[in-house]
């Protein structure tokens, strides 16, 4: 399976969970539902989607494959200024990857506008992060990072929306978007 057939499939996923109308007008798909699509999509592309071989590279090696913002923030538990970056305004059909491995992470569907200055959503694709408290600011929270390569995404806050009642809070630098119409 290559990696145009998996975006195709990833693309026919949102596509189909999208079919209800535009994300403000309609109710959020349940957790159970978008956890269901995604263990189906996943057995249909084990070889490319279920690859959490670890990444493993040496701190100079990320700071030359990683932008500036990106490395500071995977690679040093860094957060960009709120409000910074693209991918709050970012309302197409698609998906959500590392921007450190390319491990899909988040659904446009499981996106909602927070009002926090940083992309947040609801929920993830099951099994992609791992969680640490962090108690850098004195108070504990929950920190996540990439199941793959390590990289800090952000702080997960449970004052979300339903069906989770979830944030997860993710710099938006440790991102990348793929349109669902990329082909």
């Amino acid at each position: 399976m290559n990696r145009r057939n998996v975006l195709r499939l990833l693309g026919l996923s949102v596509a189909a969970a999208a079919a209800d109308g535009p994300w403000a007008a309609r109710q959020a798909p349940s957790v159970e539902r978008l956890q269901r699509d995604w263990k189906q999509l996943l057995a249909k592309n084990a070889p490319v989607a279920r690859d959490t071989t670890p990444v493993v590279r040496s701190d100079e090696e990320w700071r030359k494959e990683l932008a500036p913002d990106s490395y500071h923030v995977l690679r040093h538990e860094g957060t960009e200024r709120a409000f910074t970056s693209p991918l709050n305004d970012e309302h197409r059909a698609g998906v959500f990857v590392c921007a450190g491995c390319a491990l899909p992470l988040f659904t446009s569907d499981m996106k909602f506008e927070s009002g926090t200055g940083w992309p947040s959503f609801f929920t993830t694709i099951p099994n992609v992060f791992q969680t640490k408290t962090d108690t850098l600011i004195m108070y504990p929270r929950t920190e996540y990072h990439c199941a793959k390569c390590g990289g800090h995404h952000g702080h997960l806050f449970d004052d979300g929306p339903a069906p989770t009642g979830l944030r997860y809070c993710n710099n938006g630098v440790a991102l990348k978007f793929i349109p669902k119409d990329v082909g």
